[in-house]
């Protein structure tokens, strides 16, 4: 998610892009924008880049562990006596 900091600096953005005469309601718009993208970012259920790294890392061990379980299964079947 995006942190609050960034959330406002992009609602100033977009409130700066906004023609000139349209300046005086600038701060209501910054407010509004503010409330919109909160809203939208809310609804994409996004994850922080350290969250994101953190679950790769868990994936990645995970996935190494399933690697190893593999290969111990293989050779239990390997050395099991046929039928």
């Amino acid at each position: 998610m995006l942190k609050p900091i960034q959330l406002d600096d992009l609602a100033k953005r977009l409130s700066a892009a906004v023609p000139s005469g349209l300046a005086a309601v600038g701060a209501d718009l910054d407010k509004t924008f503010h409330a919109i993208l909160q809203g939208a970012f809310e609804k994409m259920n996004l994850v922080s880049r350290e969250e994101f790294e953190a679950q790769k890392a868990v994936l990645a061990r995970t996935r190494d562990k399933l690697e190893k379980l593999e290969a111990k299964v293989a050779e239990l079947e390997r050395r099991a006596p046929s039928p």
